[in-house]
C-alpha cells in the first residue's frame, strides 16, 4: 500500500485568463466525475508540466527567456517550462491559443471557419497523442508571446489525495478573436465566470472548487475588472504567504495577510503563496 507521504508532487501550471465582459469574468473549466484528482470540479485550464515543455521551446519564445522565467519561479533553471506548459494546457483544455503567427503582432484569429477548423483539428491531434505541441507550434510557424502572462500564485496541494501537485498560477488576457470550447473528454463544460459568483456558487453547494481554485477567486473578487487585475499582475508584488483557519463544523479556510483569523492559522499544512491583490491592500 502506498503512503500518503509516498505520492510525488507533480509539477503544474494553471491560467487564470480573465477578461471585462463587461465588468471582471474568469474562464473556468469542469473536469469530468471520471477522473482520478478534481472530479467535476471547477477549475482553471492548466496541467501538469511535461519535461518536452522545457528548453526545446527556448527559441520558439517571444517576451520572456529562461533566464527571467527561472528567476521569477526561484528555481535554478527550466522556468520557461511552466509558461509553455501553462499555454500547451490552455490550448488543450480550452481551445485558447496563447500564440502569434510568425511575424505578426496580433494572436492567431479563430474568426475565421477555415482557419477555426484548422486549429480545432491541430488541438484533436494533440489531445490524442497523434502530433506534440512543439510539432504544432513549428511546423505552424507560431510564437509564444509570453510579455504579459504573469505569475502570480502557488501553491503545494497536501499530502493525502492520490495525486499531488506543486501548481503556479498564472494571468493574463484572452486574446481577441477566439472563444473557449470543452475538449469533450477530461473536461465537460467551460463558462465565463464573475469571481463572486462563482464563490457564493460553492458557498450554496452547487460550484464545486478546490480550496487553491477557491482562495484564487476571492484575490480576483477584490478587483472590479480585469484590467486592474493585469495591472496588479504586472507589478510583480511581494509575495504573501496562506495559512489555513480551520472551522469549528469541520473543513478549512484558506487566508491571506489582514484578513481575519490570519494569526491563529496554520502556514503548513497547505501551503500557498499569493501576490495578486489591489493597490493598498494588506501587504
Amino acid at each position: 500500500m502506498t503512503e500518503p507521504t509516498d505520492v510525488p508532487v507533480v509539477p503544474a501550471a494553471t491560467v487564470m485568463i480573465v477578461d471585462d465582459r463587461p465588468d471582471l469574468h474568469v474562464l473556468m473549466v469542469r473536469r469530468t466525475p471520471r477522473v482520478v484528482f478534481g472530479s467535476g470540479m471547477w477549475v482553471f485550464p492548466g496541467g501538469r508540466v511535461d519535461p518536452a515543455d522545457a528548453d526545446s521551446f527556448h527559441d520558439l519564445v517571444d517576451g520572456l527567456d529562461d533566464i527571467g522565467a527561472s528567476a521569477d519561479l526561484s528555481v535554478p533553471n527550466d522556468g520557461l517550462s511552466y509558461w509553455v506548459a501553462a499555454v500547451r494546457e490552455t490550448f488543450e483544455e480550452s481551445g485558447v491559443l496563447l500564440a502569434h503567427p510568425e511575424g505578426e503582432a496580433a494572436p492567431v484569429a479563430l474568426d475565421n471557419p477555415e482557419v477555426a477548423d484548422r486549429v480545432a483539428g491541430l488541438r484533436d491531434a494533440l489531445n490524442k497523442g497523434e502530433r506534440t505541441f512543439l510539432d504544432i507550434v513549428r511546423s505552424e510557424r507560431l510564437r509564444l508571446v509570453l510579455d504579459d502572462v504573469h505569475y502570480v500564485g502557488r501553491w503545494i496541494t497536501p499530502v493525502g489525495p492520490p495525486r499531488r501537485f506543486d501548481a503556479r498560477f498564472f494571468v493574463t488576457h484572452p486574446p481577441a478573436h477566439q472563444e473557449p470550447s470543452h475538449d469533450g473528454g477530461e473536461l465537460i463544460d467551460w463558462e465565463w465566470v464573475r469571481p463572486a459568483e462563482a464563490l457564493r456558487g460553492f458557498a450554496g453547494g452547487n460550484f464545486s472548487l478546490m480550496s487553491p481554485t477557491t482562495r484564487m477567486l476571492q484575490s480576483l473578487a477584490l478587483f472590479d475588472s480585469a484590467d486592474a487585475v493585469m495591472g496588479a499582475a504586472r507589478r510583480h508584488l511581494p509575495w504573501e504567504r496562506a495559512r489555513a483557519v480551520f472551522r469549528d463544523e469541520g473543513g478549512y479556510d484558506l487566508v491571506m495577510p489582514g484578513e481575519q483569523h490570519y494569526d491563529e492559522g496554520i502556514e503548513d499544512f497547505e501551503r500557498g503563496w499569493v501576490r495578486i491583490r489591489p493597490t493598498g491592500a494588506h501587504r
